[in-house]
């Protein structure tokens, strides 16, 4: 079998808002491919690009372990990493590769859709179909390859709690029109709650960290499910507290007592917008009263919530921002990202707007907001919205001394600063956007 070199590309030191963050997790979708080419019988050595110096420790890497194969496998449940290899293509590959080593790539390859080779300088995209991407159990990550003590170290100077990252499903079944789905497509697949609880409680004893982050689109999506997650954990002694991300409209009152007694401390809700024009025009299928009501929900078993906003969606006008800061002030979430609009290929809202796309293809590093497509503002107002909506939560979840008089400057200096903003409004609108308005 293939000796093969497992890596990422992803070097945190090389986006300094995460680096300013200081919240890194291991490759995860990488470490399970790991096990993955392990239970296949090859044998796999593993280098985490994410804590890393530079490339040199790559090389030392590949020189120490020469392997027949180097496999860049990105993290696709990493924030930034959405489009990447597909199992099912890698999978079909292997086998050729490990009969034929020496075989020219176009042969490896072909009838193997997805692939795209590199032959006499130029690239050749595979005809055959596409594969549907496969539902094999990933199993345990490969976390014994991990130089804990490296994350570790960095979580505990800037936070003084040490958190760990975890899956328990693959994939989205629903369709937002913005979202790039090139590895799971529209499936679901989800693990074994009985499982998904195992590995926590092998996490707890290994490395004892003081909470883990659950890297689903979606987690738990049935009740029943969350209800038996809940239900092992206690049986294994595995309870650690943990983060998650899910939708409005799964927040039924029952499943947010099932994610408090399973241990969930914080829910991250793709609110995206407090209009529900941008809504539809998202595709999203929640509603703006969903918002409301999952934000109550979870507040009242003492499970803290995040919103997901995205400003700049395609036609977006300001009276669609002013509604999302108002379900902002009356929602009052503990905490908020706020991000632009941005077009993955792939996407039906990538296929609207690559007319208008301009000569900037990709973000350096997750802190550009930068508009890469002409929406109805420039990127400089939609960073000046962020701000605003950034210290509008902080005015809402920080303690301030009692009196209430700095809190009630601090509200009249944030409304003095929307006011001057909306002022200039016009002129913060994209040249093509500004002559609509004057017309």
């Amino acid at each position: 079998m293939l000796s093969i070199l497992v890596c990422h590309s992803y070097y945190l030191r090389l986006d300094q808002k995460q680096v300013l963050r200081a919240k890194p997790y291991p490759p995860l979708a990488t470490l399970q491919v790991v096990t993955m080419l392990r239970d296949a019988g090859h044998r796999v050595s593993f280098f985490d690009a994410m804590l890393a110096d530079g490339i040199d420790e790559y090389e030392c890497l590949l020189q120490a372990n020469s392997p027949q194969l180097v496999l860049f496998y990105e993290d696709n449940f990493n924030f930034l990493s959405k489009m990447c290899l597909g199992l099912s293509s890698l999978f079909e590959v292997l086998p050729r590769l490990d009969a034929r080593p020496h075989a020219d790539n176009a042969d490896l390859v072909r009838g193997v859709g997805g692939v795209a080779t590199l032959s006499g300088g130029d690239v050749r995209i595979e005809s055959g179909s596409r594969p549907v991407a496969i539902a094999a159990n990933a199993g345990m990550a490969a976390w014994e390859l991990v130089d804990m003590d490296r994350y570790r170290a960095m979580w505990l100077k800037a936070h003084g709690y040490f958190s760990l990252n975890m899956a328990a499903s693959r994939g989205c079944p629903f369709r937002c029109a913005w979202c790039a789905k090139p590895i799971w497509g529209n499936q679901y697949l989800q693990r074994n709650a009985t499982e998904v609880a195992g590995e926590m409680a092998h996490l707890k004893r290994s490395f004892n960290p003081d909470h883990i982050w659950f890297a689903d689109d979606i987690f738990g999506f049935r009740v029943d499910w969350v209800s038996e997650f809940a239900a092992s954990v206690r049986a294994a002694d595995a309870h650690i507290p943990f983060t998650i991300q899910t939708r409005a409209d799964l927040v039924s009152e029952r499943m947010a007592e099932a994610l408090r007694d399973a241990g969930c401390r914080e829910a991250w809700i793709g609110a995206e917008s407090g209009s529900q024009r941008v809504l539809d025009a998202m595709n999203k299928g929640t509603t703006v009263a969903e918002i409301r009501v999952a934000r109550a929900r979870l507040n009242a078993v003492g499970i803290r919530v995040g919103f997901f906003i995205q400003l700049g969606y395609m036609d977006e006008q300001l009276t669609d921002i002013l509604a999302t800061r108002e379900l902002l002030d009356d929602t009052r979430p503990d905490e908020i990202g706020v991000s632009v609009s941005y077009p993955l290929p792939g996407t039906k809202f990538y296929d609207l707007v690559k007319e208008q796309m301009r000569g900037k293809t990709h973000w350096q590093e997750s802190n550009d907001l930068e508009m890469m497509f002409q929406g109805t503002y420039t990127s400089d107002f939609y960073r000046a919205v962020r701000d605003l909506m950034h210290e509008q939560i902080t005015l809402q979840t920080v303690d301030w001394p009692a009196g209430g008089e700095a809190h009630a400057r601090a509200r009249r200096e944030l409304d003095r600063r929307w006011r001057e903003l909306l002022s200039r409004e016009l002129q913060y609108r994209s040249p093509h956007r500004q002559s609509a308005a004057v017309g």
